[in-house]
């Protein structure tokens, strides 16, 4: 054992390293049967977000509100947890496809170049992008791949740039991780990237989750809540916990293990403003196509059943009100009322 716990120089550098990115973990669940289960945390310095959930049927025009727009019209119904009532950060659509959008301070997009005539995307659009017009992870890869837009960042309300990476998974279990890094796409595709948190970049995050595999989570595990110790602890207990063909069962499963990754309220990192307070939580049944969400600061999850939605062409975007209603719990299948589209945050040049 003593052994093991003498890192390697690169590790230890990786771990004591300080963690400036906002907190948000990812993982997917494999049950028995199917059963599917995508979690994440919404971890961020300011509570107040103004998030609510979206309710968006098929055949609805988007644009991406950027000075060259992307637009297009969705083939999948979704539901999505917004931020700023002006970004997508998290959402399943009627198909079971998950989208999560976690920071990342290393990420870097594509720089304008002459002669590129792309429409451009911001990050704010990217979650609906992907949910509106893709059924599996492999449709989503395959088309994210082609590059055919530009995607740009955003200086959100609070100041903060908007540096992130996307998670993407489907139904049958299959992952893909999409980061820009030096202007450049990187997809890390396939079943076994089931988890995720921010820095550092995936691929580092991959050699932490080795070494900690090769220790074993019941001899040890990093507790603080730096990403690379939520990663490791995320890998373990996913994995180590009760794999069910119950879809009760599996969802409890899954927001036990992202209370284990959460940030508890009022916690303060001396030297790391950014590793913030978990705000909510979301959990996606992506075999029975029910969307869990709970806020910290509420008393209960809520939840919606996609197949219980009018998702049809001309049905019009509906919101759930969840900014000012923090007592709202329960199934809220029929909850969400007719509001206008907003308007996806995008640079003001």
């Amino acid at each position: 054992m003593r052994a093991h716990l003498l890192l390697p120089v690169g590790l230890l550098v990786l771990l004591c390293a300080p963690a400036p990115s906002e907190a948000c973990s990812r993982a997917v669940y494999f049950g028995k049967d199917g059963q599917t289960v995508t979690g994440r945390t919404m971890d961020w310095a300011h509570r107040d977000i103004d998030t609510n959930l979206w309710q968006y049927p098929r055949g609805l025009e988007r644009s991406s509100n950027t000075k060259t727009p992307l637009v297009w019209k969705s083939l999948h119904g979704s539901v999505v947890a917004t931020i700023y009532e002006g970004a997508a950060a998290d959402g399943m659509n009627e198909k079971g496809l998950v989208a999560n959008l976690l920071y990342l301070v290393e990420s870097k997009y594509p720089e304008a170049s002459p002669g590129d005539t792309r429409p451009t995307l911001a990050i704010s659009g990217w979650v609906q992008y992907v949910l509106d017009n893709y059924a599996t992870t492999a449709e989503a890869v395959e088309g994210l791949r082609k590059e055919t837009f530009r995607l740009v960042t955003i200086v959100g309300p609070t100041g903060e740039p908007g540096t992130v990476h996307l998670s993407v998974s489907d139904p049958s279990g299959d992952s893909a991780i999409f980061e820009y890094l030096d202007g450049k796409l990187v997809i890390h595709h396939g079943k076994q990237y089931q988890v995720m948190t921010n820095s550092p970049t995936y691929d580092r995050q991959l050699s932490l989750a080795a070494y900690w595999k090769d220790i074993g989570g019941a001899t040890m595990l990093p507790g603080t809540n730096r990403a690379s110790d939520r990663f490791a602890r995320m890998s373990y207990y996913i994995n180590e916990a009760a794999q069910t063909a119950d879809p009760r069962l599996a969802v409890a499963t899954v927001f036990s293990v992202m209370r284990n990754v959460s940030v508890p309220i009022g916690i303060k990192t001396p030297g790391k403003p950014n590793v913030a307070d978990t705000l909510w939580l979301t959990v996606s049944d992506q075999k029975n196509k029910v969307y869990y969400f709970q806020d910290t600061a509420g008393p209960g999850a809520v939840w919606v059943r996609l197949g219980g939605l009018d998702l049809a062409e001309g049905s019009g975007p509906r919101r759930l009100q969840l900014d000012g209603n923090p007592d709202l719990s329960g199934d809220q299948t029929q909850g969400f009322k007719p509001a206008p589209l907003f308007a996806f945050l995008a640079p003001k040049d």
